[in-house]
């Protein structure tokens, strides 16, 4: 007969333990075999063997435990084995509290309920582009935050720029890159370059690290399935080749974004003879989210948001509505490449976007943090 002690591990994870490793009742096995068989460090003094670190049956130890296999024969009929643990941590048998880093997943889920709800079913337009390009784990957070947006039920469209790619690349190219009115000046030359970079590179890595993550992607300029019509910018004469949205065409769009799909849009496009333009993504995301009937816009920056005091990043405006908005233009409380980004959240909220967001690019998960919280992360303008 082989009697067993209580365990602090699952009965049935002993029993499995025990059945793998072929215990019998039988004590004139010797100790020596058994541990051979069970990868077991036997004690040279006393009838004990140890399970080893490197068993293939330590995966049922919870904590860094040492099982011992005690053998006693009273009578020639009659065996005992008992099975010790031995812990750092003291075990108990009553059911383990989740860790804090559980909790604090299972917390997060939970709050974020109301806000799925809210947002399921409907398209946010999310303009990447900054110091979210240049970090490889600030592009991992992006891309991983609209994966999540899209399994959980939103219709995420994302539309990039690329100016610090452009930058590298101009620079291996000795060309100088000139800003007029935080606006890219873009000679016949420049927007070669542009093309080749927008479309080519950083649009097909965006979409490839995307269905990557597990989400399917699909990349787009302007002139695809004609999304964009360009036409000249009225001070042409100073940045060249920078184009405005003279009109657009969502029809391409709807039916990915009804599939599930996340559209990828480059800020290219073409006017009705055919030239390209370089137009401001920004201004892009703007005319995307109002053709989409978008509930949101979010454009990710360099900065917090925008600030009353340019030199105070603690004067963060958290939200805000249009007349103010203008009141701080005005004033010239904002300005530089912030002032078309607040004029294309402006517009899109004229044509019916619900709420649009300037948030920073620089903190991980910003994205989600706009989304799935009361405060969100940066400034949000009403209509």
């Amino acid at each position: 007969m082989v009697k067993c002690t209580s365990l602090p591990l699952q009965s049935s994870s002993v029993l499995h333990f025990l059945l793998e490793a072929g215990l019998s009742s039988q004590y004139r096995k010797k100790k020596k075999k058994m541990a051979k068989s069970l990868n077991l460090s036997p004690s040279p003094s006393t009838s004990t063997l140890s399970l080893s670190s490197s068993s293939k049956y330590s995966y049922l130890l919870k904590t860094p435990t040492t099982l011992s296999f005690l053998f006693s024969s009273h009578h020639s009929h009659s065996h005992s084995l008992t099975i010790r643990s031995s812990s750092s941590a003291t075990t108990t048998a009553t059911p383990t509290a989740p860790t804090s880093s559980n909790q604090f997943r299972v917390d997060i889920l939970s709050e974020s309920l109301p806000y799925i709800q809210k947002f399921r079913g409907k398209t946010v337009v999310v303009k990447y582009g900054g110091a979210a390009m240049k970090r490889p784990e600030l592009k991992a957070s992006v891309v991983s935050d609209l994966v999540l947006l899209s399994c959980v039920g939103l219709r995420p469209v994302l539309v990039h720029g690329g100016g610090p790619e452009i930058n590298h690349w101009l620079k291996l190219l000795n060309i100088e890159p000139i800003f007029h009115e935080g606006l890219r000046v873009t000679d016949a030359k420049t927007m070669e370059i542009v093309s080749m970079v927008l479309v080519g590179k950083v649009n097909k890595d965006l979409v490839s690290l995307i269905n990557k993550a597990g989400a399917t992607a699909v990349g787009l300029s302007g002139m695809d399935g004609r999304l964009l019509m360009a036409k000249p910018t009225p001070n042409s004469a100073q940045l060249g080749f920078v184009g405005e949205v003279a009109r657009i065409d969502p029809t391409i769009l709807q039916p990915l974004v009804n599939n599930g799909h996340i559209p990828v849009i480059a800020s290219v496009a073409a006017d009705e003879l055919g030239q390209s333009y370089n137009i401001n993504a920004d201004t892009v995301a703007g005319e995307v989210a109002a053709a989409l009937g978008a509930e949101k816009l979010i454009l990710l920056t360099d900065v917090a948001g925008i600030l009353e005091n340019k030199d105070d990043p603690g004067s963060l405006v958290r939200e805000i509505n249009i007349k103010g908005v203008k009141k701080l233009i005005e004033e010239k409380k904002v300005g530089g490449g912030m002032i078309p980004k607040v004029n294309c959240c402006v517009a899109s909220l004229s044509q019916g976007v619900r709420t649009a967001s300037i948030i920073d690019g620089r903190v991980q998960h910003s994205l989600l943090h706009e989304i799935m919280s009361e405060e969100g992360i940066g400034t949000m303008i009403t209509g």
